[in-house]
């Protein structure tokens, strides 16, 4: 008689995504431990290589309602109903993400929520080990190699491996070493700095912007604040205690603006106070902040294969990393927990099976919100201003209100629903198609028939699936 006994997991990476599949996969009665390279947050303080605030969304908060985890992280978040767009001649104006605050995302601290998502997965049984960098893999013999903080190296019977390890997974270069791939890597060309705006209690009140009656905060705190600059641009997401973290991006090398033309913080200063006259007097430490904060880089992740049959696979970043420009990375990932825990538990015997069902389930989807991040960093810095995005944007709203069923705008479709991925881009795509159509290279949305472009709408395009919210 086959055993029942459910197959005990090895976890490489205890961050956001490891730490949620572990507590999901103990709860449902599998042996999980984690081996996590960086010390534990919760005693050693959070120390994350990215640290760009996480966007929340519908995705990633479903995921957290089937830990049953949703409730904690809100509490820790800051709601943010749309985009607050600053132009160069100081005006600001704010674009919803949705259509009302239902639909909203929210502002989480990387380090708090990847602390709340270890509690909870050791309170489901799950064992982690800090400290522990992964050396090598022996997946004929399931076993690997670990090393210490001191470099003491010692092996370990690995059971099913999953690579939890973010976009330098040491699991993907093992796994790619004994069977390649298919790996790709496509850098972006631009790269990013982080900076603060403060709590308003620590700016002079002269320099204060509107922040919608909440004096705790120096700007509006329920919105992502943009100031697009075509090209390049800064953006500044709110966090509980008052601050904002700003994060310039800009091309890493080339004419200016570039890093490779702003090489310290006067000559970063200069540019500020040209391009961004008003955020600039918001960040006081300027000069610290720019001279001690690193350049991140930016790059998408793409591979043929994401396991090595039932013996290893690669999930969130260490599979599919994007950029964050959607802020669909973290809500992805967390959206791959949910169906490969679901996969496992229906056949725990069946590791392969359930492996190459998650790859041919959940790769299109990677794939789709890779390119709809790379697009979105175009609109972000380049189209939030532009006339015919606005005209489009209008009149896509206008259809919306009257053919709920036919018509939903991309960003809510991958926002505030749970429809593939694929299929927003595929519709977005589709309904973009028939905006422009409709326009005629008009900037004014009004000027459009708009009984006929609802009868064009309806016949043109087939009702929305009915799954959209929850």
């Amino acid at each position: 008689m086959a055993s029942t006994q459910q197959p005990s997991i090895t976890l490489i990476g205890g961050g956001l995504v490891g730490a949620l599949l572990a507590q999901q996969l103990a709860r449902r009665g599998f042996p999980v431990e984690v081996y996590e390279k960086r010390a534990d947050p919760r005693r050693a303080g959070f120390t994350g290589g990215r640290s760009i605030n996480l966007a929340l969304a519908e995705r990633g908060l479903q995921a957290l309602r089937t830990a049953g985890l949703a409730d904690d992280v809100l509490t820790r978040a800051v709601m943010m109903r749309g985009r607050m767009v600053h132009t160069r001649d100081g005006r600001s104006g704010l674009q919803r993400y949705g259509v009302d605050d239902s639909e909203v995302i929210w502002s989480v601290s990387r380090g708090a929520l990847n602390m709340l998502l270890l509690d909870a997965a050791e309170a489901a049984g799950v064992r982690f080990h800090f400290g522990q960098s992964l050396v090598a893999a022996d997946f004929d013999a399931r076993r690997v190699r670990l090393a210490d903080e001191q470099g003491v190296e010692r092996s370990i019977d690995a059971g099913v491996l999953i690579g939890a390890d973010g976009a330098g997974s040491a699991l993907r270069a093992a796994m790619h070493a004994y069977r390649p791939l298919g790996e790709r890597i496509e850098p972006l060309g631009h790269a990013y700095k982080e900076l603060e705006i403060p709590p308003a209690g620590q700016l002079p009140a002269g320099l204060l912007g509107d922040s919608g009656g909440h004096d705790q905060f120096a700007i509006e705190p329920h919105a992502l604040h943009i100031w697009p600059r075509g090209g390049y641009m800064c953006i500044a997401l709110p966090n509980t205690e008052g601050s904002f973290t700003v994060t310039l991006f800009l091309p890493a090398q080339g004419a200016h603006p570039s890093f490779a033309t702003l090489p310290d913080a006067a000559a970063a200063e200069t540019f500020f106070r040209d391009d961004f006259p008003d955020l600039l007097p918001l960040i006081p430490d300027f000069a610290d902040d720019y001279g001690s904060h690193p350049v991140g880089t930016l790059s998408t992740l793409y591979l043929e294969r994401w396991h090595i049959d039932g013996r290893a696979l690669l999930i969130g970043d260490a599979a599919h990393a994007i950029v964050p420009f959607h802020g669909q990375g973290m809500n992805c990932g967390f959206e791959d927990t949910v169906a490969l825990a679901a996969l496992l538990a229906e056949a725990p015997q069946d590791v392969a099976d359930a492996f190459a069902e998650f790859q041919r389930v959940r790769q299109p989807n990677a794939n789709a919100i890779a390119a709809m991040a790379l697009e979105n960093y175009i609109e972000m810095r380049d189209s939030v201003a532009d006339p015919h995005y606005l005209a489009k944007r209008e009149l896509g709203v206008l259809l919306a209100e009257r053919a709920p069923q036919h018509f939903m705008a991309r960003y809510r479709m991958v926002t505030f629903t749970h429809l593939p991925y694929a299929y927003a881009y595929d519709r977005g795509r589709a309904q973009d198609q028939l905006l422009q159509q409709l326009l005629r290279g008009s900037t004014d949305p009004r000027s459009v028939d708009l009984d006929a472009a609802t009868t064009a709408l309806q016949a043109t395009l087939p009702p929305l699936p009915s799954l959209r919210h929850g």
